[in-house]
């Protein structure tokens, strides 16, 4: 099973807002601006990148991992884990993963990919070709043909 499909990667808009704040067109509080619930996922659920907070420079990014789709109940919208994503991939059809870097010191965050995992959907069978239809005009033609030989 290949797992990850149709990877977007963020990475240009992330380089290019972080462009804007240290050129001061764009203020820290409007990038730092991680929701409560982002940064408690983090703390329990995310993975600790080498990357450093871009903003503050105090500590190593953490990585979240948000799954969304309609097959997953009352799992969508939360915060998974890697292997918890695996599981996830080989019990549901396919479903959204997008993964969210927080620094839980100044509350940077960003989206830096979105991904599909899961089964994905068998191809509709097709039907058999039927033969063609007849015409009644070609049921007349016999029939015209039948009462001409009697």
């Amino acid at each position: 099973m290949r797992l990850q499909r149709q990877v977007v990667d963020y990475a240009l808009r992330r380089r290019s807002l972080l462009a804007q704040v240290y050129s001061g067109r764009t203020g820290v509080s409007e990038v730092c601006d991680a929701n409560p619930y982002l940064l408690r996922a983090a703390k329990f659920h995310g993975k600790l990148s080498s990357v450093m907070c871009p903003i503050c420079r105090k500590e190593q990014l953490t990585l979240v991992s948000w799954v969304f789709g309609d097959h997953l109940g009352a799992v969508s919208g939360s915060a998974r884990t890697a292997e918890e994503l695996v599981v996830l991939a080989s019990r549901f059809e396919e479903f959204s993963v997008h993964v969210v870097e927080v620094c839980r010191t100044c509350s940077w965050n960003h989206l830096v990919k979105s991904y599909v995992l899961g089964e994905t959907r068998p191809a509709r069978p097709t039907r058999p070709s039927r033969p063609p239809r007849r015409t009644s005009n070609t049921r007349t033609a016999r029939n015209s043909a039948r009462t001409a030989s009697e």
